[in-house]
């Protein structure tokens, strides 16, 4: 059940982390961010005339009505394009909009470092810091994309307060696919994050599990004093004892005998048969 886990793991990390990089790099290489529309409204019959109509996205703003119809422009971030839009409203959408643009960058740069990362630790999984490291950058992947998205919908909702109520004018705007696309890239890059931390978690458990103890590599003394391993060495034994001789024994007889008063000769005699 672990090792099935740890692959279930395996392939929805790099499953979550692959979709997360080819959304959001659609998503950044696509003008579909957002859509806008405004004209004026004919007060007889009540109907509306499309004055612009347009489609932007991170590098490029493309017409679809209006006098620029046909015609795709880049965008300029030091510079103003030369185009002609209907109110200063809506060229001071596509103004702020652009300091969005380095958020989603960072993104993609860090979710394709850790869809790297992820894939090595898969090939190589004894390396088990990579699963780690391949979650923080799926995290801060997603942090970072999540930041532009709100910087994105912020500026958009500031001129759109700002905009003047005339009845006889209209404007709308939503956000396009290309958005809908870096805002699942978000959840699914975190997705990815999560399963890979979690998977380093595992693997470390596992690894920790199944390793040797380290007092099985020496050993071990015992507790109960310094000293014990010190009888091991022949340098430590006593010297042998030499066996004695029958004339020596003897002798030592006839001494203790002489000294020994008469009336404790024969239990003297008695204890020394004894002993030999």
């Amino acid at each position: 059940m672990s090792s099935f886990s740890t692959r279930a793991l395996t392939l929805l990390s790099s499953v979550f982390g692959a979709c997360g990089l080819l959304l959001v790099g659609v998503a950044v290489s696509t003008d579909y961010w957002l859509l806008m529309e405004e004209g004026i409204v004919l007060q007889q019959n009540q109907t509306t005339e499309v004055k612009m109509a347009l489609h932007s996205g991170l590098w490029r703003v493309c017409f679809v009505a209006g006098p620029e119809k046909g015609r795709c422009v880049a965008s300029e971030y030091f510079t103003e394009p030369e185009i002609e839009i209907t109110t200063e409203n809506t060229a001071n959408i596509l103004k702020m909009v652009r300091t969005a643009t380095p958020f989603p960058m960072i993104s993609l740069l860090f979710v394709f470092t850790a869809f790297v990362i992820s894939n090595i630790g898969h090939i190589r999984p004894q390396r088990t810091i990579l699963a780690f490291v391949s979650g923080i950058f799926f995290i801060l992947s997603g942090l970072s994309l999540v930041v532009g998205l709100v910087l994105y919908i912020s500026s958009i909702n500031d001129e759109v307060m700002n905009r003047p109520r005339e009845p006889e004018q209209f404007f709308h705007y939503h956000y396009g696919w290309s958005f809908a696309f870096a805002a699942s890239s978000f959840l699914l890059k975190e997705g990815a994050g999560v399963m890979s931390v979690y998977l380093f978690m595992k693997r470390y458990a596992e690894e920790e599990l199944y390793r040797p103890h380290p007092a099985l590599y020496r050993p071990r003394m015992s507790d109960c004093s310094d000293y014990s391993g010190q009888f091991l060495h022949p340098d430590s034994w006593p010297p042998p004892q030499r066996g004695r001789s029958a004339s020596d024994v003897s002798s030592d007889i006839s001494i203790q005998l002489n000294q020994t008063p008469p009336q404790h000769k024969h239990l003297l005699l008695s204890t020394m048969f004894l002993r030999i």
